[in-house]
């Protein structure tokens, strides 16, 4: 398992709150958990989010291929690091990754294992990009979990089709320091 300082103290509570609907921010915001994935809404009322979410004391993570209106080059990922100014961005795609970097912000890369094929390639893209984080999804492959986190010196994260607290005992098990999961009962755990 491999941490940063950020890391630890990004997720020194492994559960986080994946909000998908903007009709479960609020309860996100209520729970235990300490950070939220940002996973939905629009250019016009993230910035509200993340203020609510600070004033909270929670830390928030906007995914930029989700938010509506946003552009997913240099410009709209500056206009987010310096207007909405959230704890971090997540992405899929190299350029935001690389851009968020260069601006300073922590970055998640989120990256779908579909096959080995694409385990092979994510290392490689994970190299490259140099991300503060990898989210692995579905969150269930804890091999998955093993192999990519014994080659890139990464904090990992897993996320998808986690729905019991067996589910995120095994991606923390094989390795991962935290688990996104829009399952509302596990954000009390």
């Amino acid at each position: 398992m491999y941490y940063n300082d950020q890391t630890e103290i990004y997720f020194w509570n492994p559960i986080i709150a994946a909000v998908r609907d903007g009709e479960f921010l609020q309860q996100a915001i209520d729970s235990d958990v300490t950070s939220i994935f940002l996973l939905t809404g629009s250019l016009l009322d993230v910035d509200k989010t993340v203020t609510l979410c600070k004033e909270r004391k929670k830390f928030i993570f906007i995914h930029t291929d989700l938010i509506e209106g946003l552009g997913n080059d240099f410009g709209g990922i500056k206009y987010i690091a310096e207007r909405v100014k959230p704890d971090g961005l997540i992405s899929t795609r190299n350029n935001v990754i690389k851009s968020a970097k260069e601006l300073g912000i922590y970055t998640i890369q989120r990256y779908f294992c579909v096959d080995s094929l694409a385990i092979h390639t994510g290392i490689k893209t994970i190299e490259q990009t140099n991300p503060d984080a990898v989210e692995i999804l579905p969150g269930v492959i804890p091999r998955a979990v093993k192999q990519i986190g014994s080659c890139v010196r990464k904090p990992i994260l897993t996320g998808g089709m986690v729905v019991s607290k067996e589910d995120v005992l095994a991606s923390l098990n094989s390795g991962a320091v935290g688990v996104s999961t829009s399952c509302l009962k596990l954000w009390n755990e």
